[in-house]
């Protein structure tokens, strides 16, 4: 392959990818043409991308960047899969994916520049709770604090009101009130 195809290979990988510091390592040798359009198909609904890639020509182009995480796995044919929220959400997908195509081999991902390698590593990652879900995790941990703190406030209190209620009402109805 000549230099300026493999530069030309390069500038297209870096407009794909663009500044993505997360992605997924996948192999499809061995599925059909059939079942790896089914696969892209279904992929592209949930805005996941699956580029094959010629890893020396990917390494050139990020081997600079967090995806240099993954040089360890890139022997044999290799599929780069980025998208969505997060990679998480990736790797969630093609776990379900490789359910129905047990021919997906999960190479490896890597998340904020830490690389999960292997099966094993890929559905820990599918584990692991997307942005949007932290987040919420996050804020109702931080609000339940108050809220206990509201219930503890305003239990005492509205019992008292109670009672200041139910004496209203007697004096109200010209009741006498006992001593205590």
């Amino acid at each position: 392959m000549s230099k300026p195809v493999k530069e030309m290979i390069v500038r297209d990988y870096k407009n794909r990818v663009g500044d993505l510091e997360d992605a997924m390592l996948i192999s499809l040798r061995g599925i059909s043409a059939n079942d790896t359009n089914e696969i892209r198909q279904t992929l592209a609904k949930k805005e996941i991308r699956v580029t094959v890639i010629r890893n020396a020509l990917f390494m050139k182009a990020f081997g600079d960047s967090k995806l240099a995480e993954l040089s360890p796995l890139l022997t044999g044919s290799n599929a780069l899969a980025y998208g969505a929220e997060s990679v998480v959400e990736v790797a969630r997908e093609i776990v379900e994916l490789a359910k129905t195509f047990p021919g997906i081999e999960l190479r490896g991902a890597v998340l904020d520049g830490e690389l999960y390698a292997g099966e094993e590593g890929v559905t820990r990652l599918s584990k692991f709770p997307t942005r949007e879900e932290a987040i919420a995790e996050d804020v109702t941990l931080i609000l339940s604090p108050a809220r206990n703190l509201m219930g503890a406030v305003k239990g005492p209190g509205s019992r008292l009101l109670g009672v200041i209620k139910a004496i209203e009402e007697k004096l109200e109805k010209g009741e006498s009130i006992a001593k205590v």
